[in-house]
């Protein structure tokens, strides 16, 4: 028998409600993901994933036939629509419902946050569930955040019926238990370390522009950092004053590893890099541009050049240049004679330091 034909006429009144006003469900829904997606994006808070349902007739019909008694319309049924948010980190949750609350109206009423109910012996996880609703459309729809952790807790949660008031022994009950916790842990440990990450970031930034570049370690947000100060600004212009060229911004992300490669342990050591091999730096590049007559340089000639003389008059000589250039672009049968070329040109230089 038809779960439709269960239902008393009152339940089927509101049923053909629901079949009635179901396009009017599905435009809310898609202006309502928009809406989110849209406003979220603009806020800087990224999410795991999105997701949206319209209760279907049949699950519609199961929740009337259970308890349709209490609800006098549609209007009532505040879960007919559903969004379902889910965050990364756990402090990302109540962001996302601060966003909510400036959207739409929250029914305090029936919103609930499960995670102050959270009872000490009880298992799994909580999500925060709010109950809006917004101009221009008649019903009440239900927005749920939670973790990507969180999420997959009451994915498991629900395959393996743990709450599902089935008799589970007990040796099983201790096993999730213990799953549950490990879980909220994790999703503790990572909130907490992206807060300690953004506070290493801010004192980096403070560091480097009060310029105690001996005290920074040299790894990739302290190098963004140190790049936004425009360190080769000044070899760069000298070396396109050669030719009167223009220069050509690139992405000097890849120098990290050279740099790093080539021994660097601190932006203090870049610095000193710059201001010991400047010299060397501008006698390449001068041998180099006067073969050409180039009129666009790239912002990488500089520091290109800086490793090159500090690798020469360090002694390292054509195997130093080749590792090098085989940071820079990988190892490359090229980049032997490349490093082999660039040793050759400048043995005469005053700098040059050959072993």
């Amino acid at each position: 028998m038809s779960k439709t034909n269960l239902l008393d006429a009152h339940c089927q009144a509101i049923l053909q409600e629901y079949k009635d006003k179901l396009p009017v469900f599905q435009d809310a829904e898609t202006n309502i993901l928009a809406l989110l997606k849209h406003t979220l994006k603009e806020a800087g808070i990224h999410l795991a994933s999105v997701e949206s349902r319209i209760k279907t007739e049949d699950s519609l019909c199961g929740k009337l036939e259970r308890k349709g008694s209490k609800y006098k319309s549609l209007a009532d049924i505040t879960d007919i629509l559903g969004v379902r948010l889910i965050t990364y980190y756990i402090d990302d949750v109540d962001k996302v419902a601060t966003a909510i609350e400036r959207l739409f109206d929250v029914d305090w009423e029936n919103s609930i946050d499960k995670r102050k109910i959270h009872d000490i012996d009880s298992f799994g996880y909580v999500s925060l569930h709010y109950v809006c609703s917004t101009e221009g459309f008649p019903f009440r729809f239900e927005i749920q955040m939670r973790t990507v952790l969180q999420h997959a807790w009451a994915n498991l949660d629900h395959d393996t019926g743990y709450k599902s008031g089935v008799e589970i022994p007990k040796r099983y009950l201790r096993s999730m238990s213990r799953l549950a916790g490990m879980l909220e842990l994790i999703d503790e440990e990572f909130s907490k370390i992206r807060s300690e990450l953004t506070d290493y970031r801010r004192k980096v930034q403070k560091l480097v522009a009060s310029g105690n570049l001996d005290e920074v370690p040299l790894d990739l947000d302290s190098f963004r950092s140190f790049l936004e100060l425009d360190p080769f600004r000044q070899i760069n212009k000298k070396i396109a004053a050669v030719n009167q060229a223009e220069i050509q911004e690139v992405s000097l992300l890849p120098y990290l590893a050279v740099f790093k490669g080539i021994g660097c342990k601190t932006l203090g050591d870049i610095h000193n890099i710059i201001n010991d091999s400047f010299e060397g730096a501008y006698q390449i590049a001068c041998y180099q541009m006067g073969l050409t007559d180039l009129d666009i340089v790239s912002s990488s000639v500089g520091p290109q050049n800086l490793c090159i003389a500090y690798i020469l008059k360090r002694g390292w000589g054509k195997g130093g240049v080749r590792y090098f250039f085989d940071l820079l672009n990988g190892k490359e049968k090229s980049n032997e004679i490349v490093a082999e070329m660039i040793v050759e040109q400048a043995k005469e230089m005053p700098f040059m330091n050959l072993q």
